[in-house]
């Protein structure tokens, strides 16, 4: 047996071609290569790229397959050194059971009431007939929902100064190459506030402190009935059975900062340009949202098959991460018929695997029903990541993505500013629409049932 064959071109070119055209260079690589292929990142090791089902499978369940935290080191410098991406073993296992709970079950039902308002708080701003982003004001909507999640934080100096520092520290991660900057030492220099590692160090370092205030003052008030993530980790016990310290509870607060953000952002947007891009698809969700009446349950919505069909399959086309995870294979094994040496990093391909055709006819388009007509396996539908690394904020990011979504259909009248079709646009470890999907307000929906007329119609209107 040997290895998964892949391109010949030189480690630095593949990199870049990976960064600058993810979507494209996976496909390409996929037609020549097949399910398994291997490229080389600038790394000592090869890294081998699966994206058929039972090759996942087979990369989390074997016992010669780990995850090591170190494999994710070039995230240190945004989830901290000691963030849950960095751990292993037993530490690992402990900080997620600390940390989970403060993204499922009875917790985040608590927000729901919390991100319908704020949904309208969002749209409310908006001009009848002017263009507006729908992608930035998302964005301003999932920051909000995230700082509360996390810090119970929503108004007030400290609540503003935080916001600034973290969409500030997010946007600068997001210019072209950042992950080729961050896996090159040379590129890491500080040559002043206006170079773009010195301008991310002193955001960095400006938001740090004004978490650790918030730290502080969650161990000084010892008031640990709250549903955010900051007052469990400062109520935790550690495998030890002792208190973290603020430099843990600092980091491990510092991933779901920012996925909060991003991946929510990113998956809310697609699913509103699918819904307004296919106005039978927004028509048949919008007949099963007025089902419930006119006053319905939070629970009620979120269990809603089409709304949840709706929102999978948005997540299906682009999933809040491309790639698992890195794992490394500990000793020689087997796989699909190559052989793998210790020491092979294997990355399960989301994205490819959630664009097979004999998975998802028509891949390529966007259908809901096949979520109705099928049930995935967690090696064909994964869009948030599989085995111990899967994503902890995933029921959070379907759960509001499917109130967002709900509370516009319901409430709002928009429209697509353009007809022309959004293109993915890479946007640190996420796709957004390309345009910041522009959209125009037209009103409010004056009632509940699916033929209702929208009130406060904008008259001609030009866009």
């Amino acid at each position: 047996m040997k290895p998964p064959q892949g391109p010949k071109t030189p480690p630095v070119l593949q990199m870049i071609r990976l960064m600058s055209d993810p979507l494209g260079y996976l496909e390409a690589t996929s037609k020549l290569y097949g399910d398994i292929f291997t490229l080389s990142l600038i790394v000592d090791t090869p890294t081998v790229f699966v994206s058929h089902p039972e090759g996942i499978k087979e990369i989390y369940t074997n016992k010669n397959i780990a995850a090591p935290g170190e494999l994710n080191r070039n995230a240190a410098h945004t989830s901290g050194e000691k963030g849950i991406l960095q751990l292993d073993g037993l530490k690992h296992k402990n900080r997620r059971q600390i940390m989970l709970p403060a993204f499922h079950g009875t917790r985040i039902q608590a927000y729901g009431q919390r991100i319908y308002d704020l949904t309208d708080e969002v749209m409310s701003k908006q001009t009848i007939g002017k263009p507006f982003s729908a992608y930035n004001t998302m964005e301003i909507l999932t920051l909000k929902v995230i700082l509360e999640a996390v810090l119970g934080l929503h108004e007030g100096e400290q609540y503003e100064k935080i916001e600034k520092e973290l969409d500030s520290l997010l946007n600068s991660t997001q210019y072209p190459f950042w992950e080729l900057s961050v896996s090159i030492p040379f590129l890491r220099r500080d040559f002043g506030s206006w170079s773009p590692w010195g301008y991310f160090l002193r955001i960095k370092q400006r938001l740090q402190q004004l978490l650790y205030a918030e730290i502080d003052k969650c161990r000084q008030q010892q008031d640990f009935s709250s549903n955010n993530l900051l007052s469990l980790l400062v109520s935790a016990k550690d495998e030890a059975n002792e208190p973290l310290s603020n430099e843990e509870i600092h980091d491990l607060m510092l991933a779901p900062l920012f996925a909060g953000r991003d991946a929510t952002t990113a998956a809310i947007s697609w699913s509103l340009y699918w819904t307004h891009h296919l106005p039978a698809v927004r028509e048949k969700l919008l007949q099963e949202l007025n089902s419930l009446g006119e006053s319905p349950d939070i629970m009620s919505i979120v269990r809603l098959p089409y709304l949840s069909a709706v929102c999978n399959e948005a997540l299906r086309l682009y999933p809040t991460q491309v790639f698992t995870f890195p794992r490394r294979v500990e000793s020689t094994i087997e796989l699909m018929g190559y052989e793998l040496s210790p020491g092979t990093v294997v990355i399960g391909n989301i994205y490819l695997t959630h664009q097979r055709e004999d998975l998802y006819p028509d891949a390529k388009q966007f259908r809901p029903e096949r979520f109705l007509e099928k049930q995935f396996s967690p090696y064909e539908f994964f869009p948030f990541g599989v085995g111990e690394r899967y994503c902890m904020g995933a029921t959070l990011v379907i759960f509001e993505m499917k109130l967002v979504l709900a509370k516009i259909i319901l409430g709002y009248q928009l429209e697509l500013a353009t007809q022309k079709p959004e293109r993915p646009k890479r946007n640190g470890i996420n796709f957004l629409p390309a345009s910041g999907l522009k959209m125009v307000l037209l009103g409010q929906r004056s009632g509940t049932t699916s033929n209702s007329l929208p009130i406060q119609l904008a008259t001609n209107v030009n866009h």
